[in-house]
């Protein structure tokens, strides 16, 4: 079971006073940014015999199959009107995939044969959610799957026999449990229940047996199964901050309740990963991120692994993304903050690399710029992290900034690839990213700082790094934009009319507008969080006030600059109607607005052509109003 975590004045980590050496940046195509990949995804088979991976066919990502030494290759799935999304080996003939879809519609999943193809249905028809327990260590060929289809509120466990295509309920939820989870046998012997607020672990030696509270915790602490301890059935490895502010990998003892063991901790930031064999049952190294991710390795073995992958592939980032059974054969991937990457396969016998594929060849490393980390004060004093990203070759002052929030107000940004990061930075801009309060992965109080914070605090962090920005002389204070997706969105637009001196335009990508009918228009199977999200976000009851306060829609008359703003008629998170009214007041107020409306997409934009579409808008958009001084 591999779990991650889900839930001094200003000054420059890394020297910011050059932007990227040499000539600037050749301006590439926007297509080569956000093309489909060339091969992606890439998976291989229990018994080692055969790799798999996704690539465009009919400018829809498919799945395709071939022996280890490439002399044999199959595409095996036709999809022509979605991607498919994600995928994995159930067994050395079958795969299980399934596919993007509008987020309002049912979860499709679907078996195909290594060689025959013929996908087919694996549920039955329905609009109802899953969650896949154990795709990676599949018992007696069944996958074990949470599916609210009994009770949209709730999501009861199934057995689902992959040769027979038969689904069989293994246990009924009674209502509070809102995670469930199984032994390497494939044993369903814990289960988080919820209250709301209060979380408690359950646990039971065997499924014969009742499940009995292990602990009850407020929200705030967690206590997240890694997986079990060898053949200790009461054991568990998981993470932790019980007593504590930062996550820790721990022992646990599912019988007393208490930690036995911290194995790892980092005194800056949380442990949000625990590297786990579903082989050996021990867990093999931790990883922590400071403005890189990092491991520390518990295991001699699997360290010298990665001592020899890094060797043959120096300065870039190697991870294992896919394994056979025998733990001998890998897929690893590789990227840097410059280049999206390659895949390989690696033998461990003879330490060999094969290189399987680029994941876009089409992005030349030497023309894109480097992730820099960042970190300054805030006006209360908080230390905050993030990173900026400059164009190439351009003198580092009076430059165009485009500010980008997070799509997830929990969610850090991270080191790494990013298409658009890189797509702006090619355009000349210098990219802004900031780890607000809120933040998962610097602690439990920097986390809880960010509660009822949307449109205040967090925005506040946002301001005062662009501020930062300016005083460092980085930004012209007259050409700084802000885009963002989802939460991102919603941040742009409170950015637009909270501070109209300080954005010169914005774009909201499937943001939301009204706090109220965000928290109401929660699906069904939210409704155990829904105190623990009240807490956090805020009441539409209580916090009326506030609401209304960091709510877009109620501030239309304080809209000034010109906005772009994209919206899937599908999306379950925003309602469409909303946005269109929105819009219309905007426009009635004589706002400049560039609205992208797409009938068959959810809060994402999936399809190739939508997304492309989105992005030339968004250029045009950046260009027409930061690109003039």
């Amino acid at each position: 079971m591999l779990l991650k975590f889900k839930r001094l004045s200003a000054w420059l980590i890394l020297c910011v006073c050059v932007a990227c050496t040499g000539e600037e940046a050749k301006m590439l195509p926007f297509e080569s940014f956000f093309a489909n990949p060339v091969k992606t995804s890439f998976l291989i088979s229990p018994d080692g015999n055969f790799i798999s991976y996704l690539q465009p066919y009919k400018n829809r990502l498919n799945l395709y199959v071939q022996t280890v030494d490439g002399k044999q290759v199959n595409r095996i799935t036709n999809e022509t009107d979605r991607n498919i999304s994600s995928y994995f080996w159930a067994n050395n003939n079958e795969m299980v995939y399934m596919k993007d879809r509008a987020d309002d519609e049912g979860v499709r999943l679907f078996v195909v044969d290594k060689v025959k193809g013929a996908p087919q249905d694996l549920l039955p028809p329905g609009k109802f959610k899953a969650k896949l327990i154990n795709p990676n260590r599949l018992k007696n060929n069944e996958l074990i799957i949470a599916l609210n289809k009994r009770d949209s509120s709730v999501f009861d466990v199934y057995r689902l026999n992959i040769p027979k295509r038969k689904l069989e309920m293994a246990a009924q939820n009674p209502g509070n449990i809102t995670e469930w989870y199984a032994d390497e046998d494939g044993q369903i012997r814990l289960a988080l229940s919820s209250d709301g607020v209060n979380e408690t672990l359950l646990f039971r030696e065997s499924e014969g047996q009742g499940f009995k509270p292990v602990i009850t915790s407020n929200f705030k602490t967690t206590i997240a199964p890694v997986g079990f301890c060898g053949k200790e059935r009461t054991c568990i490895y998981a993470l932790s901050n019980q007593n504590r502010d930062k996550m820790a990998l721990v022992e646990f003892n599912c019988k007393t309740g208490k930690e036995e063991k911290i194995i790892f901790s980092h005194p800056d930031v949380d442990v949000i990963e625990g590297g786990y064999s579903t082989t050996t049952r021990r867990v093999l190294y931790a990883t922590y991120e400071t403005s890189k991710k990092h491991r520390h390795y518990l295991d001699d073995s699997v360290k010298n692994v990665y001592q020899q992958l890094e060797k043959q592939l120096p300065n870039t980032e190697v991870r294992i993304n896919g394994r056979d059974a025998a733990e001998k054969k890998f897929i690893i991937r590789t990227f840097t903050d410059r280049s999206p990457g390659a895949f390989y396969l690696y033998t461990l016998a003879d330490n060999k690399l094969l290189k399987l594929s680029d994941v876009n060849a089409l992005l030349p490393e030497s023309e894109l710029c480097e992730m820099k980390p960042i970190s300054f004060k805030s006006r209360d004093g908080l230390l905050l992290n993030g990173y900026l990203t400059l164009p190439k070759g351009k003198k580092v002052t009076d430059l165009p900034v485009v500010v980008i929030p997070r799509s997830n107000p929990e969610y850090r940004n991270s080191w790494g690839f990013n298409s658009e990061v890189q797509f702006l930075a090619n355009r000349g801009y210098a990219v802004f990213q900031v780890n607000c309060r809120g933040s998962l992965g610097y602690g439990k109080e920097f986390w809880i700082a960010g509660f009822k914070k949307w449109g205040t605090g967090i925005q506040d962090d946002m301001t005062d790094g662009v501020k930062w920005l300016i005083g460092q002389k980085i930004a012209d204070p007259k050409r700084i934009a802000i885009y963002g997706n989802s939460f991102g969105g919603y941040s742009a637009l409170v950015g637009l009319y909270s501070h109209p001196e300080l954005y010169k335009c914005g774009v909201s990508y499937s943001g939301l507008t009204n706090l109220f009918t965000h928290l109401k228009a929660v699906p069904p199977y939210f409704k155990p969080y829904l105190q623990m999200i009240y807490e956090k976000v805020g009441s539409p009851e209580k916090d009326a006030d506030y609401f209304r306060a960091v709510s877009p829609v109620f501030h239309t008359d304080r809209f000034k600059a010109p906005v772009l703003i994209a919206q899937g008629a599908k999306d379950p998170r925003v309602n469409v109607n909303e946005t269109n009214q929105f819009v219309k007041e905007l426009k009635k107020r004589g706002v400049p607005i560039t609205y992208i409306l797409k009938e068959n997409e959810g809060h994402n934009f999936r399809n190739q052509e939508n997304r492309q579409e989105f992005y030339r808008s968004l250029e045009k958009f950046l260009a027409d109003n930061l690109n003039k001084k």
